[in-house]
C-alpha cells in the first residue's frame, strides 16, 4: 500500500512522462495501445485466474472481464485515426472556424473490486490515445491484478522505450482517493463505486472546478410484458440477477412481471434457480461463486431480513450456505410493493425483488422512480412499446434494453447512467470527449479584420 509520500512521487513521474507521450502522434499511441491489447491476450487465462482468485467471480467471467480490456485496446486503436473536430462554416470571410481536440494531461482512474481489469481498461484505452498519461488506484482487495495489469503495460511501454510511468499505479486506501480527488494535478477523476463514496469524490473534485466522470450505483430493472418470449426472459433474468454473484453494477435487481404470467414466471425461474452449479470460482463447471467480503454476506442477510419485515416472500434462497467462503444462496423475494424501502435499496448481492404490474404507464414510471438510473430492460414483442421505452417518457436510465438483460454491455456502446449513478459515459461512442479538452479556434487568413455579427468598431 501507497504512503502519500509514494503518491507524490508518482504523481510527479506520471506527469513527466505525459511530456513525452503527448508529442507521439495519435496513430502511433494507438499502435501502443494495440501492443498492449496483445500483450493481454497472451496472458488472458493467467490473468482471469488472478482475477477469479482475488475477487472470486467465476473463471470464465475473470477470463470475459480481461476480454473487455482487450477488445477496448482493439476500438482505440481505430478511434486513434479518428478523432477530430470538425470545420466550421465562418460568418466572416477570410476565417477558418475549427475545433480542435487535445488531452486533459493526467487522467486519475479510481476502479472498484467488482471488475478490477475491465474498468480500468475502458477509461486508460481511451485515454491514452488522446494523449493522456493515466494514474491507477485499483480496489484495495484486488491489488494483485492491479500490479500484475500494470506491469503488462509497462513492459509494452519500456520495450517501445517509453516511461512506463505513462500508466502509473498507486494502490492505496481512502487517503489516496482522497489526495487524487483533491489534487488539481488530477486533469480528469474518473470515479467508479458506490453513490455514496462517489457523491464524495464529486463534492472534492468540483470544490477545486475540477473534472470529473462518476459511474456509481445501479438499482437495474427488468420488465416482462404478457407477450414476453418466455425462453428469453427465464435466461435472462437469471443471468442478469445471479452472474458475478449479483456483484454487478448492471445486475438486475427488481423484476417486473406482468400479473397474467407472474405465478407461472417465478415457477420456472425458481426451477432454474435450483440448477445454478455452486462452486469455487476457478473450477470451469462453476456457474456461481462466492461474495467478494464477509461485510457484503452481512449486507445480504440484513437486506433479506429487511424484506421479510416489509411484507416480502423468500421464494427461494435466503441463506449462508455452509461451507467455506463467503457463499450465500442466490435469493427471489416475491410479495413486496413497488416502492417498499429495501426494494429502493442497492445491495450488492444475489436478491431478486419480483413485482407484478398491470399497465404500462404504471410500470415504466416504477422502473424510473428509484434514484439510479443505470441499466433497464423490457421483453416484449409490441412494436410501439419498444418504441415508447426508448423514448422521452420510458425508460430514464443510460442503458436501455429490449428482449436482452440488463447486465452484458458491449464495449463499442457508451456505458453509463443517469441520476445518482452519476452521468457519466466510458467506452465507446463519443465518451473519448470526456477524456480531452476541446477549443473553438478562429483563423484569419486574409488583411481585414471584419467583426462577427458585422459588428463595425471605429
Amino acid at each position: 500500500q501507497a504512503s502519500l509520500e509514494d503518491y507524490e512521487e508518482t504523481v510527479k513521474k506520471a506527469k513527466e512522462a505525459w511530456k513525452v507521450w503527448a508529442d507521439i502522434p495519435a496513430p502511433k499511441r494507438g499502435e501502443i495501445v494495440r501492443q498492449i491489447g496483445d500483450a493481454l491476450r497472451e496472458k488472458i487465462k493467467v490473468l482471469g485466474s488472478l482475477v477469479s482468485l482475488e475477487m472470486g467471480k467465476i473463471f470464465v467471467e475473470g477470463v470475459g472481464e480481461v476480454q473487455e480490456y482487450v477488445d477496448v485496446c482493439d476500438y482505440a486503436v481505430g478511434l486513434s485515426r479518428m478523432i477530430g473536430g470538425p470545420v466550421l462554416p465562418s460568418e466572416r470571410p477570410g476565417h477558418a472556424l475549427i475545433e480542435q481536440w487535445n488531452p486533459v494531461g493526467l487522467v486519475g482512474i479510481i476502479t472498484a473490486f467488482n471488475f478490477p481489469v475491465a474498468v480500468y481498461g475502458w477509461n486508460s484505452a481511451i485515454a491514452m490515445i488522446c494523449g493522456n498519461a493515466c494514474l491507477w488506484k485499483g480496489a484495495p482487495t484486488t491489488s494483485l491484478t492491479s500490479v500484475a495489469v500494470t506491469k503488462i503495460i509497462a513492459k509494452v511501454l519500456e520495450d517501445n522505450k517509453l516511461p512506463g510511468a505513462i500508466c502509473s499505479l498507486v494502490c492505496g486506501g481512502a487517503d489516496i482517493g482522497t489526495a487524487m480527488a483533491r489534487d488539481e494535478r488530477m486533469d480528469l477523476l474518473s470515479f467508479t463505486g458506490s453513490t455514496k463514496v462517489g457523491k464524495q469524490v464529486a463534492l472534492m473534485v468540483q470544490e477545486r472546478f475540477g473534472r470529473s466522470l462518476l459511474e456509481l450505483g445501479g438499482n437495474n430493472a427488468i420488465v416482462v410484458f404478457e407477450d414476453a418470449d418466455l425462453n428469453l426472459v427465464i435466461p435472462s433474468a437469471l443471468f442478469a440477477a445471479v452472474g458475478t454473484s449479483g456483484q454487478r453494477c448492471t445486475t438486475a435487481r427488481r423484476l417486473f412481471l406482468h400479473e397474467s404470467i407472474h405465478d407461472e414466471v417465478v415457477a420456472k425461474l425458481a426451477a432454474a434457480y435450483a440448477q445454478v452449479r455452486i462452486g469455487e470460482p476457478w473450477d470451469p463447471d462453476t456457474l456461481y461463486g462466492p461474495l467478494h467480503t464477509r461485510e457484503a454476506v452481512k449486507m445480504f442477510l440484513d437486506a433479506v431480513e429487511q424484506a421479510k419485515q416489509q411484507g416480502g416472500f423468500v421464494v427461494c434462497g435466503g441463506k449462508v450456505i455452509d461451507r467455506p467462503g463467503n457463499y450465500v444462496e442466490p435469493t427471489i423475494v416475491t410479495g413486496l410493493p413497488h416502492n417498499a424501502p429495501i426494494v429502493h435499496t442497492e445491495t450488492f448481492a444475489p436478491i431478486l425483488y419480483v413485482l407484478k404490474f398491470k399497465d404500462e404507464e404504471d410500470v415504466f414510471a416504477w422502473n424510473n422512480e428509484v434514484k439510479q438510473g443505470l441499466s433497464s430492460s423490457i421483453f416484449t414483442k409490441d412494436l410501439g412499446r419498444i418504441f415508447r421505452w426508448l423514448g422521452p417518457k420510458g425508460s430514464d436510465c443510460g442503458i436501455v434494453n429490449v428482449n436482452i438483460p440488463t447486465s452484458g454491455a458491449e464495449i463499442g456502446g457508451a456505458f453509463g447512467g443517469e441520476k445518482h449513478t452519476g452521468g457519466g459515459r466510458e467506452s465507446g461512442s463519443d465518451s473519448w470527449k470526456l477524456y480531452m479538452r476541446r477549443s473553438t479556434c478562429t483563423i484569419n487568413y486574409s488583411k481585414d479584420l471584419p467583426l462577427a455579427q458585422g459588428i463595425k468598431f471605429q
